[in-house]
């Protein structure tokens, strides 16, 4: 039977969490409609080995190239009509592909599904367990990108609680769980390579509109999991890298304006005034508490008390992506908006 789909991953020294991921894939209800293939990008590990010896196809990369190139070459490598796109630390259920292949419906390009954290330990995993922000992103934000549209769409994810539904179209989806048609996804060069780290599923869903292949869909069946066992560093770092892949944004399309979260600064002025106006600190202190609820929502539903400390985190996140935003804003300063684009040529084609 030939492929009918091809599940891509794409690893950096991921020689100790591959296995897990791969034993997954291999257990899929699909069998053998499923092509499995490894990306090793850079590594210094036996990632490759490791995928070689449970039956995946690898493809190597002599150094690291970042996750969108290494999405490409997988792409390239693939037979299958539709291509798939996991990280190493993940784990799909068995109907995971299977779940993925039935979201095509006529005139649907791309096809994903949640990603939930599980197994951490330390306070920082359940941390990101209770503030998971690896969700695919709300269709509202087709409607519009003026800044205070946006800010509206933010506020109301602070103080209302999205429920999940089986099956409903989104803006975009989230990278270590997607999938789309490879003739689209060719056709409008792939992922841009400058999108090291964060921020390319976007990118790619705003060439696939701009291209007429603009419907992606979510699928709560396709539900996956992954594993993760943060440091404040690897964190706080993350954060800054989806900061730096706003400024690309903002650089590249003429109509986004800039991703800058307003509660660092706000609470920051409160805590300077506070040099003067003792009250106005005591503010800044309590203010995250208000500005972030999920977190007293959680502690007053009687989750763990440790929730009282997330909108502290939330906010040292959001500071992290201002910092990254005003670094790539100076780093991609030089970087020409697109020229007119027709309707199936990619803005800026990936080698």
């Amino acid at each position: 039977m030939s492929a009918q789909i091809t599940a891509v991953i794409s690893s950096l020294n991921g020689e100790a969490r591959i296995g897990r991921a791969l034993d997954a894939l291999a257990a899929q209800t699909l069998g053998s409609a499923l092509e499995i293939v490894v990306v090793d990008d850079g590594s210094t590990d036996r990632t490759a080995d490791v995928a070689r010896a449970r039956g995946a196809r690898v493809v190597v990369h002599e150094r690291n190239q970042g996750v969108s190139a290494a999405r490409n070459s997988g792409a390239r490598a693939a037979t299958a009509p539709v291509v798939a796109f996991l990280d190493d630390d993940c784990a799909p259920p068995l109907t995971w592909a299977a779940a993925l292949l039935a979201g095509y419906e006529p005139g649907v390009t791309g096809v994903g599904g949640p990603v939930e954290p599980e197994g951490g330990r330390g306070f920082l995993a359940r941390f990101v367990a209770r503030n998971n922000r690896h969700q695919p992103q709300e269709l509202a934000l087709t409607r519009g990108h003026g800044l205070p549209y946006r800010l509206y769409l933010y506020l109301r994810r602070q103080w209302t609680v999205r429920r999940p539904v089986p099956v409903e179209d989104v803006y975009a989806l989230t990278g270590s769980n997607m999938s789309f048609r490879r003739d689209a996804l060719l056709e409008v060069g792939g992922f841009d390579a400058r999108f090291r780290f964060g921020g390319e599923e976007e990118d790619l869903t705003r060439r696939l509109r701009q291209a007429g292949h603009g419907v992606m869909r979510c699928v709560q069946a396709a539900r996956l999991t992954y594993t993760y066992e943060p440091t404040p560093r690897a964190l706080l770092r993350h954060s800054v890298a989806y900061g730096r892949g706003n400024a690309l944004h903002f650089r590249k399309w003429p109509e986004v304006r800039p991703t800058v979260f307003p509660w660092p600064f706000l609470v920051a002025a409160l805590l300077l005034a506070g040099v003067a106006f003792p009250p106005a600190a005591v503010a800044g202190l309590l203010a995250p508490l208000v500005l972030y609820p999920v977190g007293l929502r959680n502690a007053l539903r009687g989750r763990p008390l440790e929730s009282l400390a997330d909108p502290y985190l939330r906010l040292a996140q959001e500071a992290c992506e201002n910092v990254g935003f005003a670094h790539g804003a100076w780093k991609f300063r030089d970087l020409p908006h697109p020229p007119e684009a027709g309707p199936h040529r990619a803005p800026h084609p990936v080698p």
